[in-house]
């Protein structure tokens, strides 16, 4: 007698191999057979003809942590309306822990609001313990954050670390895996990481590797300067030996669409040579981030007081929006996604806003960092379609969100999310297997499944083999779209029909059941 039985279904085992027809038996929260159970009985049988059973989906950038999701709603519907059964956090470069001093929490202003949050935990371990305490819909894994390390102990200050600063992090770095984190992210990008040299990543970066985990990052420069960021990436690996992950990796602006290309011949060439390196990206042409990150990247050298007095400089403001006016980016197409200013700023085109104030929209871009502390999240029409098949196809890619969980009735609060939040992974499956056929059905559930739960050491999950822990998403090939929109990004995805959680029904004929059965892995 099994607890669940998936009969008739075709199977995509996450491996890349072949489907194949089978029964599947799972028994409490692992998956006890695969293979022919037409006279086997279970308290809940699946009738998955006609459908294809995967191993549930693994968001290995993903930010229900950081933008708090996962205490404000634990449920995170829209992430198991996409078959996403495992998520990772702490990515960017930050994390929730370890807090080693009262500044580490500051890592995670530019997207929360620091005021609102209350830590009963200061070391990974604990932190772990509290979640699993929550209990969350889907499973969770941490990276540590490079920027938390390294705010705990600068503060606001903003400079390199010296080398007792740096052998202290590597310490409770090397303690924070003991506990359970998977590795390291950085968010070389942001303000408090952009001191980090290259000499402090690869000690830190090599602390990581000795324990077997992984470093993942955010490009110091997704812009004109790619390719030179993802060259500090492989040079990372090199000299650290670490096993080396790019976050979303990207060319932003039409001018620098053309680097895409080296960038992705640059990563085939580290694997080639015999190092660790991959990369995950979203399926939509827009972006969506920290507002001040848009600006000409000198701007918030020293940190976010220092850019905020700068901009309050009436000649570098000048300067600033001169610069602004020359860049790549066509700013007039951006949204205000969250502020914390009123609400009506919010889901409003910054070209909307300036129009009503009778302001160049580069003027009124500054007026809104100022007036809000720096703490705006922005979307930008900004990507090439082309560059998003073109990195599909990499045998190195993987699939994230770099979303959060949320409900439809979110939409009230005003905010505007991306719609990778509610859309990634049905997107794939929709656009780039059945529309554009860029990938294969094998293919795309491998860069899903199996090739993040390989790279991220996740154990027995990943996959649909015996004796693994019982994952599974099954999808109607039929029906399976996105439907979040960037107009109305607040809409579940169709045709993800069950969702299986260490055995349990999170989503049951395409309904949230409400059980959160997911479990904190730990390294």
């Amino acid at each position: 007698m099994y607890d669940i039985i998936i009969k008739n279904g075709t199977v995509i085992d996450g491996t890349g191999d072949p489907m194949y027809r089978a029964d599947i038996g799972i028994k409490e929260d692992r998956i006890v057979k695969i293979g022919g159970l037409r006279d086997e009985k279970g308290d809940v049988e699946i009738d998955a003809s006609d459908r294809l059973v995967c191993p549930g989906f693994i968001d290995v950038d993903n930010h229900s942590d950081t933008y708090w999701r996962i205490f404000s709603d634990p449920d995170l519907e829209s992430l198991v309306y996409q078959g996403i059964t495992t998520i990772i956090g702490g990515n960017c470069g930050s994390s929730l822990a370890p807090i080693l001093g009262p500044k580490a929490i500051e890592s995670l202003q530019k997207w929360s609001d620091i005021n609102m949050t209350s830590l009963d935990w200061s070391t990974v371990g604990e932190f772990l313990n509290t979640v699993a305490r929550r209990k969350l819909s889907v499973n969770f894994a941490t990276l540590v954050g490079h920027a938390t390390l390294r705010r705990s102990i600068l503060g606001d200050d903003n400079r390199h670390l010296l080398p007792k600063e740096i052998e202290f992090l590597g310490e409770k770095l090397a303690e924070a895996m003991k506990e359970g984190a998977l590795g390291m992210s950085s968010g070389l990008i942001y303000t408090h990481a952009r001191n980090a040299d290259a000499g402090e990543v690869s000690a830190l970066s090599a602390i990581v590797a000795k324990r077997g985990g992984l470093y993942v990052t955010h490009l110091r420069n997704e812009e004109k300067n790619l390719l030179s960021a993802v060259e500090e990436a492989v040079e990372t690996a090199r000299q650290s030996g670490v096993k080396m992950h790019i976050s979303h990796l990207k060319a932003m602006g039409e001018k620098n669409w053309p680097a895409m290309d080296d960038a992705l011949n640059t990563v085939a060439r580290a694997n080639e040579i015999g190092l660790d390196v991959t990369f995950d990206i979203y399926p939509y042409t827009h972006t969506s981030s920290v507002l001040y990150t848009f600006l000409p990247a000198w701007v918030s050298n020293g940190g976010k007081k220092m850019m905020l007095q700068r901009l309050k400089e009436p000649q570098i403001r000048a300067k600033v929006v001169s610069e602004m006016k020359n860049s790549d980016l066509d700013y007039s197409t951006m949204e205000i996604a969250i502020s914390p200013l009123n609400k009506t700023l919010d889901r409003r085109k910054i070209i909307e806003i300036s129009d009503s104030q009778n302001k160049t929209v580069e003027d009124t871009i500054i007026d809104i960092l100022i007036a809000s502390d720096g703490r705006v999240i922005a979307s930008l029409e900004v990507l090439d379609e082309k560059n998003i098949e073109k990195a599909l196809k990499s045998p190195f890619a993987m699939v994230s969100s770099n979303g959060s969980g949320y409900r439809e009735d979110h939409g009230k609060t005003g905010e505007s999310v991306h719609p990778r939040s509610f859309g990634t992974f049905p997107r794939i499956l929709s656009r780039y297997v059945l529309g554009e056929r860029i990938l294969s059905w094998e293919g795309a559930v491998r860069k899903m499944t199996g090739a993040p739960a390989l790279k991220f050491n996740l154990v027995k999950r990943g996959l649909l083999k015996e004796k693994y822990f019982a994952d599974v998403t099954i999808i109607d090939p039929r029906r399976v779209k996105d439907l979040a929109t960037p107009e109305n990004p607040y809409r579940y995805s169709r045709g993800i029909d069950f969702v299986v959680v260490n055995g349990k029904l999170a989503l049951s004929e395409g309904v949230y059941t409400g059980k959160r059965n997911g479990e904190i892995i730990r390294k």
